[in-house]
């Protein structure tokens, strides 16, 4: 087995990879991800990130004084294995957050994930082995779960609503609805399950909202005006919430249009009344119930936040072997 710094440092073994074609790679579980039946592949979170997000959450459940519980009933010499397992079927996403938990605790744990970020998992598949110095192990217990509890639901959930649409041509897609602090992450999960990634940020693009309307005074003079201000490289998106708009943002040039709180027969006429002239994304109101029907409308992206805020934390645990 490799140890977790090790493991960091020249990222995922040979024996786990695939290349994605940009000098990047990626572990492979020993079934297809959702990513890969469609067709593109998981991005990799940046080090930097991931080594602040660990910090910190380590430091909120560390304190001053470290686990007592552990430092009490716990010899400094043990050594123990544990077996990180699903508990119900999902997707997992979150290992390299894990891995840098006990990296960060050091005493030599090793961490050797048996599925990859993006795998589908049975109840009772087991995830990861984890080994080495008993107190720094159970240290990084819970806070390693935390990470792959949240992110792993939110990619199970993710992976429900592309499952909703498979056959149609529309994409499912998360919003910048996110636990402060954790966006990024919860946007890699939403790739591990199939999803698509938003904007990121404010800073990412403009998305010309109701708000947005309602103070400039039109949709059409809205889409104008971000037009003019905007460089040649800022993609602009529109949200309307009628046909009339829809015309008008249309006419004035808008290639994204997002289509609010609509019924799904009002969709239809929007992507008739559209003719392919700009893409059209579904948003508001979406449910996994309502999703597929929302995808038959033809249009091009579903958005939800109900992915990202609405997933349930994926039971997975951590126990450790009795000798």
């Amino acid at each position: 087995m490799r140890t977790a710094a090790r493991w960091y440092r020249t990222g995922w073994d040979k024996r786990f990879c695939r290349g994605d074609g940009n000098g990047l790679a990626h572990p492979v579980s020993r079934k297809p991800t959702p990513a890969m039946q469609d067709g593109f592949n998981i991005p990799v979170l940046p080090p930097a990130l991931v080594d602040d997000a660990v910090r910190r959450a380590l430091g909120e459940d560390l304190g001053l004084s470290g686990d007592l519980t552990s430092l009490a009933t716990i010899p400094p010499d043990a050594q123990a294995t544990a077996t990180l397992s699903a508990r119900e079927p999902g997707v997992i996403a979150g290992l390299p957050l894990a891995l840098e938990v006990f990296r960060q605790l050091g005493g030599g744990v090793e961490f050797d994930p048996q599925v990859a970020d993006g795998a589908r998992v049975d109840k009772g598949s087991i995830v990861a082995v984890v080994s080495g110095d008993a107190r720094q192990l159970l240290a990084g217990e819970r806070t390693a779960l935390n990470f792959l509890n949240h992110l792993s639901g939110i990619a199970s959930l993710t992976n429900k609503f592309v499952e909703a649409v498979a056959g149609t041509k529309a994409r499912i897609c998360d919003t910048r609805k996110t636990t402060p602090g954790l966006r990024a992450f919860e946007k890699y999960a939403v790739r591990c399950g199939g999803g698509a990634n938003h904007r990121y940020a404010l800073s990412d693009a403009i998305l010309i909202k109701d708000n947005h309307i309602a103070v400039a005074g039109n949709a059409g003079k809205a889409y104008r005006a971000a037009r003019a201000a905007a460089g040649h490289l800022v993609a602009i998106e529109i949200e309307v919430t009628t046909l009339s708009q829809l015309e008008d943002v249309l006419e004035a040039g808008a290639t994204v249009v997002m289509l609010d709180n609509m019924d799904n027969e009002l969709l239809k006429a929007a992507v008739r009344l559209n003719d392919g002239r700009a893409r059209l994304e579904a948003s508001g109101g979406v449910t996994l119930e309502r999703v597929r029907g929302i995808a038959e409308t033809g249009v091009d992206f579903i958005s939800s936040s109900q992915i990202t805020m609405g997933a349930k934390p994926l039971d997975l645990g951590l126990d450790v072997e009795i000798r």
